[in-house]
């Protein structure tokens, strides 16, 4: 009996001064964590920076706009315009073989015009559009709770992973403190050779399994910052994630949740307003079959200039000579029955802008065609104000205004059928993750009661070992017993937080 205390004395001595010696691990390399990420962080990064979510953002303006639009359509429409042209030299063809040369001409005008038209689809489409709009708002708060989930649950991922990672640690420890028990015991010739190889190959296991270990928290953390939408500020081994999670009892009551499911639920909201936005539509393609009133006002104005004066002043003058002509034959008439009004030749050319011998025009009159001829481009020539108000009623449009009116109800019954059908599946979701949440709730305590068996099952198994009454085949057992039930406890803890993200998803709302 003495001798077998003095053994045990002897193996407890080279078991200590084995385990104050550093023991080389998979990860005795790397650093110590620099920056720390907690959920809220995570959650505030996510809505600024991921692409999914900001492209439903970006649906907020085409949608505010349209609603302007509406509105818009509401009152009267304005434009202007304006331009310049050129038409090129030729021949006019007056007729009976006769032609004339014609000069090139610039060319430009503007006008303005005012235009209103009133319909039943223009008074009623700023409701639809206001349904619309908030379909749109109601559907980037349900990208939002998905992306909260999303991150939530991205981030439980990573830290079950850094929590798995420990518990690899420990089982390495466990093992490399094996390893020096069986060790000791073979120096003293109380174990065998084949317990200490035996140990070698459990302690390379639990090294390999924490580098798998490790190897999954890194693609957790890198997959949790691919979600945010950033990159990794430092290399994810220096980031910890600093959030704990502490397993309370769930209070939540299932009527309660449906309820909340039903009024808050971001994706069922958006829904109905689609279904509202759709009844519109309906409104909006029987208002075909009602008059249309419009209304339009019109301002203009051009310019045409002729660009070779010679041309221009050669034809006038031929048209001042045939005015001379009919006035000096007209004058001749009446001197010959002695009318009275007989002005003279001199007269008649002067009127015509003539010079005394009739055969030129005078530097007075080609001054004056050539400054009536130089409009282009800003002196303009006004059009006559041009107004319309009419009233429009179609009569047979080929059935188009009857298949559009079936195509809105069969879309508004569509809509219908989609609330509905939203309106089921969230129910059952509710549903199914409230009793998946007190699913994972009750097992948390069953895991935990198994593993706190197998940390008993390891210490006895590793004292009787060290007394000498057990095999190292007890505590590789007891080990890998204690490894499987702490990673057990670790899934169902994080599984029960998972089951509060999704309820929250299902219902539409955080609940914590």
């Amino acid at each position: 009996m003495r001798r077998s205390w003095t053994l045990s004395a002897s193996l407890i001595r080279l078991v200590v001064c084995a385990s104050a010696a550093t023991a080389q691990t998979p990860d005795s390399t790397i650093p110590p964590p620099s920056v720390t990420l907690s959920l809220e962080q995570a959650l505030s990064e996510a809505k600024t920076s991921s692409p999914e979510y900001r492209q439903f953002l970006n649906n907020a303006g085409p949608a505010k706009w349209a609603l302007r639009n509406a509105y818009g359509n509401l009152l009267p429409g304005a434009d202007v315009g304006g331009g310049f042209g050129y038409v090129g030299t030729g021949q006019a063809n007056l007729g009976q073989g006769f032609t004339q040369q014609t000069s090139a001409f610039v060319q430009s005008y503007w006008q303005g015009r005012l235009t209103y038209q009133l319909d039943g689809g223009r008074l009623i489409a700023p409701s639809q559009q206001k349904a619309n709009l908030k379909a749109t708002d109601e559907e980037i708060d349900n990208e939002g709770v998905l992306l909260r989930y999303n991150i939530t649950n991205q981030y439980l991922i990573a830290a079950a992973s850094a929590a798995q990672v420990t518990v690899s640690r420990q089982q390495v420890e466990r093992n490399q403190s094996f390893l020096q028990l069986a060790q000791a015991r073979f120096n003293v010739g109380q174990g065998t050779l084949i317990e200490v190889k035996q140990a070698e190959v459990q302690k390379g296991t639990a090294d390999v399994q924490l580098l798998r270990d490790q190897q999954a928290e890194n693609e957790a953390k890198l997959e949790l910052f691919r979600q945010m939408g950033v990159v990794p500020p430092v290399d994810v081994q220096l980031i910890a994630l600093s959030d704990s999670f502490p397993v309370t009892e769930p209070v939540f009551q299932l009527d309660d949740l449906l309820k909340m499911a039903e009024e808050e639920n971001p994706a069922l909201r958006a829904l109905r307003y689609r279904r509202d936005a759709a009844s519109k539509g309906v409104g909006i393609a029987r208002s075909q079959f009602f008059p249309t009133v419009f209304a339009s006002a019109v301002w203009g104005g051009f310019t045409n200039q002729q660009t070779d004066e010679g041309l221009l002043l050669q034809q006038a003058t031929l048209g001042a000579r045939g005015q001379a002509q009919g006035c000096v034959f007209e004058d001749s008439v009446r001197s010959a029955l002695a009318f009275p009004g007989v002005i003279g030749s001199a007269a008649c050319f002067q009127r015509a802008g003539l010079n005394s011998t009739g055969t030129a025009l005078t530097p007075t009159a080609q001054s004056r065609i050539k400054d009536a001829n130089g409009t282009f481009p800003w002196h303009f020539i006004k059009n006559p104000f041009n107004l319309t108000v009419g009233v429009s009623l179609p009569i047979f449009t080929g059935f188009g205004r009857s298949l559009q009116v079936s195509q809105a109800q069969e879309f508004e019954d569509d809509a219908d059928e989609n609330v509905r059908a939203a309106a089921l599946r969230i129910r059952t979701e509710v549903n199914t993750r409230y009793l998946a949440l007190n699913a994972s709730y009750k097992a948390i305590g069953v895991q935990g009661q198994s593993r706190d068996a197998a940390r008993d099952q390891l210490r006895l198994a590793q004292d009787r070992y060290r007394l000498g009454s057990g095999s190292s085949l007890e505590v590789t057992d007891a080990q890998n017993a204690v490894q499987r039930a702490e990673g057990d406890y670790i899934a169902a803890t994080y599984a029960y937080h998972r089951a509060v993200a999704i309820l929250e998803a299902a219902v539409g709302r955080p609940l914590r």
